[in-house]
């Protein structure tokens, strides 16, 4: 026990990450399934105080994004995966890495504190003046919680960024650089430069809230449209805090099992990843267009909107034609990996309709905008986790899952999913408002909730085996070879499994024609 409390072993915090965010994914797992059941029917269900219905939105956006998807990516992943796949033996500033995974845990024991506290906060992730300010909520909690992941992330973007720059193996360039690396270093950029925005506004909120200054309260003169600029500022560019590892996840696992070196690299790498990270800064007005922004704004962010569409369909491309004559395994990484092409494909076609701003007017604040965002990053990014999960188990555990057991919870996940929002893309074409309590106006979609509810059931059950799966493949699955999927990416040939402290037997030195990806035609001459 002492030795995982006092570590500084960027392997083992990385599997304290993926405890911490699973935790946090099981919970908020908990809220939505609630959140269902009470939709199940006209009137309350489980309960008739709003406030609880509130209290169940918060911590399910809330711990979905902060505590399990972008830990679970940039924290989990990040810290197993990257010094392992650059050839370094730990990342450049240890100490500070294991203060980050307790400031995260640190947040995950407040955010837990909700269902014990007498004034849980009830303020969605959005955290919202002027109903943030107003409610008898425990704001604070929300805003010293996103304080608590805000600074961790922070100091894990500068130890990465420090580390891929300065501790690559002797000779790996740039363009060696395995696709994941490329998208963490993107994804920490984003980070880096947005995070003290978000940070800020929140503090403004609590400054109103309980010093009674009047930043956002308009009952103070305070103005909400700059809360909501200053919160979509970072949320947005978010959104590809989680994208861009979750592709970069998908790539090498695809490359791996379709046994075929990344197509277009440079193309997905320089055009896709960067072009994503210049152009996401540009694009967060399309949440407000329905808040009274000037035309010119709106304009404008439709068409930045629009055009970055661009940069991630390089990386979509890349990822479809890393397939195209691949000798494909269809492992239950490899099964959540494709089923990711068909999700962003759902997702990314139905945000096409909701950049533009004559469109949304009509679709704004639906259950259509719920049913979009759930696609293409709740359910695309969370399948990416558990792809990813599944390719390094036997890297981080020494043992092999059971692979009937993966793709019999990878099958309920996948059609629950679909049961479960792609009916809400129908209703909320017809007007059903998203985060209604009840919906006793709207009698007509009582049957599409329903519907709904019985899909979220579906991805219950899936999650329910595939926890179960990693956790008897962990105590007393089969040991794992050193390379049981045949990688050519040095996580897997030039290291035991699992890693011994310090990485490598002897540090690695690589040549000039080595690639993570030599399938096929190609000599890997390493070392």
């Amino acid at each position: 026990m002492k030795e995982w409390l006092f570590t500084t072993d960027h392997k083992r915090i990385g599997v304290l990450y993926l405890v911490g965010s699973i935790a946090a994914f099981a919970v908020a797992g908990i809220m939505a399934l609630l959140i269902r059941i009470e939709l199940f029917t006209l009137g309350p269900t489980l309960t008739d105080d709003a406030t609880n219905y509130n209290v169940w939105l918060y911590f399910h956006g809330a711990a979905m994004i902060l505590a399990f998807l972008i830990p679970g990516l940039t924290g989990f992943l990040a810290n197993y995966l990257v010094p392992i796949m650059i050839g370094a033996h730990d990342v450049a500033f240890p100490r500070i890495n294991a203060f980050s995974v307790w400031l995260f845990w640190f947040a995950i024991v407040l955010a837990l504190l909700t269902f014990v506290i007498p004034d849980p906060p009830d303020v969605m992730w959005t955290g919202y003046p002027p109903y943030s300010v107003q409610t008898s909520g425990n704001t604070a909690f929300y805003v010293f919680t996103v304080h608590l992941l805000g600074f961790s992330s922070i100091l894990g973007a500068v130890n990465f960024l420090c580390t891929v720059i300065y501790m690559r193996a002797p000779g790996m360039g740039w363009n060696q650089l395995n696709f994941f690396v490329w998208t963490t270093v993107g994804a920490f950029v984003i980070q880096l430069i947005f995070i003290p925005v978000l940070a800020a506004a929140v503090t403004l909120v609590l400054f109103d809230k309980y010093f009674g200054t009047a930043f956002f309260s308009p009952a103070n003169g305070g103005d909400v449209l700059l809360y909501q600029n200053l919160f979509w500022f970072y949320s947005h560019p978010a959104v590809y805090v989680i994208l861009l590892p979750a592709v970069g996840t998908l790539m090498d696992i695809i490359s791996t099992h379709a046994r075929n070196p990344v197509f277009n690299y440079k193309t997905g790498v320089y055009g896709g990843i960067w072009g994503t990270v210049v152009l996401g800064s540009d694009v967060w007005v399309h949440h407000l267009y329905t808040s009274g922004m000037v035309d010119w704004l709106r304009i404008g962010m439709m068409v930045t909107t629009l055009i970055i569409s661009v940069p991630v369909g390089l990386m979509v491309i890349s990822l479809v034609g890393t397939l195209y004559r691949g000798s494909i395994k269809y492992t239950t990484p490899m099964l959540y990996a494709c089923s990711c092409l068909f999700l962003i494909l759902i997702g990314g076609l139905t945000g096409i309709p909701l950049a533009m701003t004559s469109v949304t007017l009509h679709l704004a604040e639906t259950y259509f905008v719920m049913a979009h965002f759930h696609y293409i990053m709740g359910i695309m990014a969370t399948f990416a986790v558990f792809a990813g999960v599944y390719n390094w188990f036997p890297k981080f555990t020494g043992r092999m899952y059971n692979e009937s057991l993966g793709k019999l919870g990878f099958l309920f996940n996948f059609i629950g999913v679909n049961v479960t929002f792609w009916p809400l893309f129908g209703i909320g074409i017809e007007g059903m408002p998203r985060r209604y309590f009840d919906y006793a106006m709207m009698p007509q979609f009582e049957g599409t909730h329903q519907i709904s509810t019985i899909g979220a059931v579906l991805i219950a059950v899936g999650m329910a085996i595939t926890i179960l799966n990693w956790v008897i493949g962990a105590i007393a699955g089969p040991k794992a070879s050193d390379n049981p999927w045949g990688s050519k990416s040095m996580e897997w040939t030039h290291t035991t499994t699992p890693p011994g402290p310090g990485n490598f037997p002897t540090p690695p030195t690589v040549s000039e024609d080595w690639s993570p990806y030599n399938y096929g035609g190609h000599t890997a001459k390493t070392i």
